[in-house]
């Protein structure tokens, strides 16, 4: 990322800052790595990314536009130029028939750009599940920091 000049945010909810600490591992991350927001609840949705009160009834936490809104909201509200969003529902809990255990959003935004999500369903046990999303979204950023 360093020679486009990369600057990299990440707001997650469901992988709890794991995104963020994979980042800030990496010896000379102050370069290019941001910030990060772990916003789990709803609130701190809407307070941290601006993510919609509307969006979050309408179509839920776990959702592609909850994901979209929160990867505008951590470039919005950062100086970062790309960023990248976790959503999703790692369980054992909190499943349900349309949106069961596994499901994840992701979405990456770049700072006047577009903004790309996809959905995945992961499986395993929470800790599987959350790796597993976590992974997707660092393979995410890299495929979109070239297009």
């Amino acid at each position: 990322m360093n020679k486009q000049q990369w600057h990299l945010a990440t707001s997650e909810s469901c992988t709890g800052g794991w995104l963020s600490k994979c980042c800030t591992d990496l010896s000379g991350s102050s370069t290019w790595f941001d910030r990060g927001f772990v916003t789990y609840s709803n609130k701190s949705k809407q307070d941290l990314l601006n993510v919609s009160l509307a969006t979050l009834e309408q179509h839920g936490a776990v959702s592609e536009q909850t994901a979209i809104e929160m990867a505008q909201g951590a470039l919005d509200n950062s100086d970062a130029n790309i960023s990248v969003a976790i959503t999703g529902i790692a369980g054992p809990d909190g499943g349900t028939v349309e949106k069961p255990v596994g499901t994840v959003w992701l979405a990456w935004s770049i700072k006047n750009g577009a903004t790309k999500s996809e959905h995945i369903h992961l499986s395993g046990d929470r800790e599987q599940i959350r790796y597993q999303a976590v992974i997707a979204a660092l393979q995410g950023i890299v495929k979109n920091a070239r297009d």
